[in-house]
């Protein structure tokens, strides 16, 4: 194996750590929040995306790069989400090919509801983390929001 090989098994290496932190994290909310406020991961991200706008709406294609979905599943996820009054969406004006996509009352509400549900959960993942050697630099190099 030469130094190029060593260079690209270390990146992979990294790479495969990064995903097993993410695993772990990801199915830790996964769980709370279905349990919680019968919401998936993606679906949180999704509205809590949309909060994030102070009382504006986001394009389809906003939210797709948000949620790191296809354009496709996107709709389809909002669909859902729209179907369970969480969301809305409106024509653009200025673009009859735009789309925009709104937090609703209810969907605020519930996100309400679930980030306190999300916040100590993804503490509670990443303090699980930190116990696992293979794990504990990359949630070193995460800042820390609470201090």
């Amino acid at each position: 194996m030469g130094i190029k090989d060593d260079a690209v098994e270390v990146r992979a290496q990294g790479w495969r750590t990064l995903a097993a932190l993410h695993g772990l994290i990801e199915g830790e909310l996964e769980r709370a929040l279905q349990a919680g406020s019968k919401l998936s991961v993606v679906e949180y991200t999704v509205l809590d995306a949309l909060s994030r706008q102070d009382g504006w709406h986001m394009r389809m294609q906003q939210l797709a790069r948000a949620t790191a979905l296809s354009p496709s599943a996107t709709t389809r996820l909002v669909n859902r989400l729209e179907d369970r009054g969480l969301l809305t969406r409106i024509l653009c004006d200025d673009d009859r090919r735009g789309i925009y996509t709104e937090l609703t009352a209810n969907g605020s509400s519930l996100l309400a509801e679930a980030r306190p549900v999300h916040d100590a959960t993804l503490e509670q993942a990443l303090n699980e983390a930190q116990d696992i050697p293979e794990l504990a630099p990359l949630v070193d190099a995460l800042p820390n929001c609470t201090q």
